[in-house]
Parts: structure tokens; C-alpha cells; sequence
């Protein structure tokens, strides 16, 4: 099965392992799933970033409620 990788430095869709690991994404099932890689990425660092926040929230209430400890 064909792998399709993008790449970090060139910004193109490489079939296979072309380059270095360090300046690839990947796997991806598709070419045009390689090609909106970095969309993907934003899109789950923004999930990760609004988790990150709401769990911060929440043991900042946990402080309020149960005093610092």
C-alpha cells in the first residue's frame, strides 16, 4: 500500500519515504489527505490548546473551591 508523507521543508506531498523523518508528516492513506496536512495540525493543536485552557480553568476553580494547597 502507498504511503503518502508531506514535507516540511519543500511544503510538497512525497510518495513514500523520500526524505529525512525529521522534515516529514506522516502517514497519510491519500495524497490529498498529505496535502492538507499542516491544516489538519492546526486544527488539532487549536483542540489541544482549548483543552489545555479549560483544564488549566478547572483547577483553577478546584484552588477556588478547596483553597490553595
Amino acid at each position: 500500500m502507498t504511503e503518502y508523507y508531506f514535507n516540511l521543508e519543500t511544503r510538497q506531498v512525497e510518495e513514500g519515504r523520500v526524505s529525512e523523518a525529521m522534515h516529514r508528516m506522516g502517514p497519510y492513506p491519500t495524497r490529498e489527505a498529505a496535502e492538507h496536512a499542516m491544516e489538519h495540525a492546526r486544527e488539532r493543536n487549536a483542540e489541544w490548546e482549548d483543552a489545555d485552557r479549560r483544564w488549566n480553568e478547572d483547577e483553577e476553580d478546584d484552588r477556588h473551591r478547596w483553597g490553595n494547597r
